[in-house]
């Protein structure tokens, strides 16, 4: 599905599927208050009519008629869909929900609902799947730059991602050291480096060298 692109504007709305009308209107009335915006469905299979990246969240219950909550976020799981889930479950309903969390799910509320933990739940889960748009977006701007690099300072870039001097990366493309600066700093502007150690990061999220592993703390030496 066509991903939305991240905005400074309103959070994204949160789907409320639920099977109980009263319970749907109340949840919506709630959200509405505090300034958020909803959609109701009243099953999973209209919810997953939908499209699903339309949302910021989704409060789902586990038990439906139809489609369960955890087939629905299966689905969305199959279908590489991202908002996260929250489920909401009745008290026998505890052992299904933690399934959902290990499947992934952002967490689960119990009914009945205390308001201001449902409500700091939901925006909680708006915040971080906020970051997580941001991240992607920054990914893949960051993608589009590389991809218009030359393939030259895409060649140097892996180079000095791997640590290797202006003069050995010379040597070892059999090029001159100031070519290989201007081509290094042509990259560095492309990709909005500002300096050599972030250049390298950003080399690492591009996957063009692994990042190395922590190094173990040596206190007491």
């Amino acid at each position: 599905m066509t991903e939305k692109p991240v905005t400074n504007e309103m959070p994204l709305p949160i789907a409320v599927v639920d099977d109980d009308q009263a319970l749907r209107d109340s949840l919506t009335w709630l959200l509405d208050s505090v300034g958020l915006t909803t959609r109701a469905f009243a099953d999973g299979e209209s919810f997953l009519a939908a499209d699903a990246n339309a949302f910021g969240a989704v409060l789902l219950d586990v038990r439906m008629p139809g489609a369960s909550g955890l087939q629905v976020q299966q689905r969305l799981i199959e279908s590489n869909d991202t908002p996260p889930v929250i489920f909401m479950t009745g008290h026998g309903d505890v052992p299904m929900a933690v399934t959902a969390l290990k499947a992934g799910a952002f967490d689960f509320i119990e009914k009945p609902f205390n308001q201001q933990q449902l409500i700091d739940t939901v925006q909680h889960a708006l915040a971080e799947h906020l970051k997580v748009l941001q991240a992607r977006t920054r990914q893949q701007k960051l993608q589009a730059r590389y991809g218009a690099l030359r393939p030259k300072e895409r060649q140097i870039l892996v180079h000095v991602a791997e640590g290797m001097t202006s003069r050995e990366i010379a040597e070892h493309l059999d090029i001159s050291a100031k070519t290989v600066e201007i081509y290094r700093l042509r990259a560095m502007k492309a990709l909005e480096a500002r300096s050599l150690a972030e250049l390298v990061r950003l080399c690492v999220a591009l996957e063009l060298v692994e990042a190395l592993p922590p190094q173990p703390s040596r206190e007491g030496e």
